[in-house]
């Protein structure tokens, strides 16, 4: 018999707040993260904006002299591991180390540290390359630091899907408690590519806003005017537990993974399915593995990037999945506040989910001024508002044709 997997803690790295209370408080008011990037010249990129992480300190969790041998990326997934296991009041000394587990994703991984390593080697050769370069330029290392940090010995591994990454990680984090291999598992994504490769690599590609004028405005999800994602940062991490376990220590519990689908497009690159067949797919089977009906979703947080093909392959996906329900629950999109955090936007979008459960409160989609006659769904256009749900769909779809929904929802919630 399958065990069990709820969800015991949250936390955050974002573009709108470092913690949950100030990330939930921030998506309500519509607060945009977005803003003209400060870290580098744009001044020759179209796109001249981004959603930063602000007021970021690690030294509240690591130590200075650790700073220079880490990853940007990696100081988003420790911190947000540190905030998520505070908020689960996890003990890690009084837990059986061996059955703790880590799956940490990113779609990129320490880009930055490849650029700067990069640099020096072509300005004073190979003997000024740093010997930290690799461990951290590398993906899966957001979980061995981490796990390193707690001492937790079980499953430990990086997942890399693109925009998908986090969420394949909880998927895998969710299965490996399910088949009772783990009793705890820190999962999610950590991504930090505002760089200047990364978005000249993106802008070349087209894919990203050019509305630099501004930037509040432009990350318009279903929008008849959007023109594309704008990048963003930041880390998504939960602490997940057999339901046992967290019972038999006394955690408080946030909701439950009750189901999941993974499905390949094998379309294209970097297009979705016209017709959204492998987000459609993955719906359906988060759905019968859950053993939910669509009638008892009550909530979809869309992957909602802004990109014309994606807004309107994901809207034909879900009412071919929830048929005529699909027009009488709240859909919306995180992305219009934080911008896309790409590996990270997963694991950020999944604790969106549990916190508007949570809640009982559905975020707005901001700058949804004019939506798109063929993103005809109820996508919260502008102003939040109260909402029963017991049941929620999170949609996660990467570059490559990837796609995961994680289906959550109360812990009461049958099975």
């Amino acid at each position: 018999m399958s065990k069990r997997t709820v969800i015991t803690g949250m936390g955050v790295i974002t573009p709108i707040g470092n913690d949950l209370d100030t990330f939930w408080d921030n998506l309500n008011k519509g607060v945009s993260g977005v803003d003209t990037v400060t870290r580098f010249d744009v001044s020759e990129y179209p796109t001249r904006i981004a959603a930063e992480v602000k007021e970021f300190d690690p030294t509240e969790y690591m130590e200075k002299k650790e700073l220079r041998r880490v990853d940007l990326t990696e100081q988003y997934a420790i911190c947000a591991t540190a905030k998520a296991i505070q908020h689960a009041g996890l003990d890690p000394t009084a837990v059986d180390s061996d059955r703790c587990g880590v799956v940490i994703g990113s779609g990129i991984g320490g880009i930055s540290t490849f650029e700067k390593q990069h640099e020096n080697l072509l300005k004073a050769g190979p003997g000024r390359v740093s010997p930290f370069f690799i461990p951290m330029m590398i993906i899966d290392m957001c979980a061995g630091l981490v796990s390193m940090r707690y001492g937790f010995r079980g499953p430990n591994y990086g997942t890399v899907s693109a925009c998908a990454s986090s969420a394949h990680a909880i998927i895998d984090a969710f299965r490996i408690i399910q088949r009772g291999e783990a009793d705890v598992m820190i999962s999610g994504g950590a991504e930090a590519t505002i760089t200047p490769t990364s978005m000249a690599g993106f802008c070349q590609a087209k894919a990203m806003s050019t509305r630099n004028d501004e930037p509040s405005k432009a990350s318009r999800p279903f929008d008849k005017g959007r023109d594309g994602f704008v990048m963003g940062e930041g880390a998504g991490i939960v602490v997940l537990e057999s339901l046992e376990h967290a019972q038999a220590r006394g955690a408080t519990i946030y909701g439950e993974i009750f189901g999941a689908g993974m499905t390949g497009d094998a379309h294209h690159m970097t297009a979705p399915h016209p017709e959204g067949y492998g987000a459609r797919k993955a719906m359906e089977i988060a759905l019968k593995d859950a053993n939910l009906s669509p009638e008892q979703i009550g909530y979809i947080n869309t992957h909602g990037t802004a990109t014309d093909l994606g807004d309107i392959a994901e809207t034909k996906a879900i009412k071919a999945v929830l048929g005529e329900h699909a027009h009488k629950i709240p859909c919306n999109s995180t992305k219009s506040m934080t911008g896309h955090l790409l590996g990270s936007a997963g694991a950020v979008e999944m604790i969106t989910a549990l916190l508007s459960i949570q809640h009982q409160r559905v975020h707005p989609t901001t700058n949804l001024d004019d939506p798109d006659p063929e993103c005809d769904l109820d996508y919260v256009a502008n102003t939040g508002r109260d909402s029963s749900i017991t049941y929620a769909l999170s949609n996660s779809f990467g570059f490559g044709g990837h796609n995961v929904t994680l289906a959550v929802g109360k812990m009461n919630g049958a099975k």
